[in-house]
């Protein structure tokens, strides 16, 4: 998973790549909030971002307005690190759009808790976006009949929306996904075939 570490403060920096680093993860880093807010838009975006909310040019709670609106069918998990935990402050980070927040100084083994709980969420985003286009997919190749359907009253052929007449399974073969197995009625094997004995012939519904 490919984390993103916005910081100004190199020191901090240092830290938090060598405790991720520690736990496997890819981890690149921003100077300042522009950078960050760039790193976003790049192909390679990182899945899960960890920002502090003093940082120059862009500050973490308006980098996190403009990742928020942009159009992904992927967002970022986002963790607040900041060493401004009043309860306003987190409220103001979460209201920006962070799914976490967390206060300095840090304690290593609670951060990677955080990082982890950010990639079973990031899966499960990931599974039921999956599952929306597959859905989507499927709703695009349902076809139904809705409406009033212009049918030959003599010979039962069906007018398409173009007014050209089609046989009826040809109609409902091009509109639905209906499938045709071809058999002979009763009336219409008495008719075609009376060769055939009468108690060979199935009785009609009544």
């Amino acid at each position: 998973m490919r984390i993103l570490i916005a910081e100004d403060d190199a020191t901090s920096r240092t830290i938090l790549r060598a405790v991720l680093s520690k736990g496997g993860y890819d981890v690149v880093s921003a100077a300042d909030g522009l950078e960050a807010l760039k790193a976003f838009k790049q192909p390679d975006a990182p899945d899960l971002a960890i920002v502090d909310l003093i940082m120059p040019k862009l500050d973490g709670l308006e980098l996190l307005r403009e990742v928020r609106t942009m159009q992904t069918s992927r967002p970022p998990y986002i963790i607040i690190l900041s060493t401004k935990g009043e309860t306003t402050d987190v409220v103001a980070g979460l209201d920006a759009g962070a799914d976490d927040y967390l206060v300095k100084p840090f304690d290593a083994a609670e951060l990677r808790a955080r990082v982890e709980v950010g990639r079973r969420m990031l899966e499960m985003r990931a599974v039921l976006a999956d599952k929306v286009q597959e859905l989507a997919q499927a709703l695009e190749q349902v076809k139904t009949l809705r409406g009033i359907v212009p049918i030959c009253a003599n010979c039962k052929n069906v007018r398409d929306d173009q007014g050209y007449w089609n046989r009826v399974e040809t109609y409902v073969r091009e509109h639905t996904l209906a499938e045709f197995s071809h058999a002979v009625c009763p009336d219409c094997m008495v008719k075609l075939y009376p060769q055939f004995e009468e108690r060979n012939v199935p009785p009609k519904r009544r």
